[in-house]
C-alpha cells in the first residue's frame, strides 16, 4: 500500500467519524432549539429560532444519507462540544433576568452557530479531499446555511442588545 492510500484511508475514518459527530450536533440542537423559542421574547428572533429549526432538522435528513451512503448505517458519536455548549447557555440563561434573557439566548446560539461553521468547513474540505464531490456539495450548502443563521442573530442582536444597554 502506497503512502498516499494510507493517507486516505485514515482521512475516510476521520471523515466518517466527524460526520458521525455532526450527526450527534445536529440532533441535540433540533432537541434544543424548541425551549430557545419559548424562552425568547423578540418576535424576530422566535423567528429566526423555528426558521433555523427546520434548517436544522433538515441538516439532520442530510447528514443521516450521508452516513447511510458512506458506512450503511447512520449512528452517531457523542459531540462533546455542544453537550458543553449547552451547559454553559443553561447556566447563563438561568441566571440572567428577563430583560437580558434574548441578549442571552444569541449569544449561546452564535456560540453553536461557529461551532457548526468549523464542524462543516471542516466536513467539506475532507470531503474534497477525499474527492467526494458530492458530499461536499452537501456540506457547503450547510455550511451555507449555518453562516446565514449566525448572521442574522447578529443583526437581531444588534437591535436587542441596544434596548437591553438602555
Amino acid at each position: 500500500m502506497s503512502l498516499q492510500e494510507a493517507e486516505v484511508n485514515d482521512l475516510k475514518t476521520l471523515y466518517t467519524n466527524n460526520l458521525k459527530k455532526a450527526f450527534d450536533m445536529e440532533i441535540k440542537i433540533t432537541r434544543v432549539l424548541p425551549a430557545m423559542v419559548e424562552r425568547s421574547k423578540d418576535a424576530e428572533l422566535i423567528d429566526a429560532f423555528r426558521m433555523h429549526l427546520r434548517q436544522t432538522e433538515a441538516h439532520v435528513v442530510a447528514v443521516e444519507s450521508l452516513l447511510l451512503w458512506h458506512l450503511g448505517e447512520a449512528e452517531t458519536d457523542t459531540c462533546k462540544v455542544i453537550g458543553d455548549l449547552k451547559v454553559g447557555a443553561n447556566d447563563t440563561i438561568k441566571n440572567v433576568t428577563e430583560t437580558a434573557c434574548d441578549s442571552a439566548l444569541i449569544g449561546a446560539a452564535q456560540q453553536v452557530e461557529h461551532h457548526e461553521i468549523a464542524v462543516y468547513e471542516s466536513l467539506r474540505q475532507c470531503a474534497e479531499r477525499l474527492g467526494l464531490e458530492d458530499d461536499a456539495v452537501i456540506l457547503e450548502a450547510i455550511e451555507a446555511d449555518e453562516t446565514h443563521a449566525d448572521a442574522v442573530l447578529t443583526r437581531i442582536s444588534a437591535r436587542v442588545n441596544q434596548g437591553v444597554a438602555a
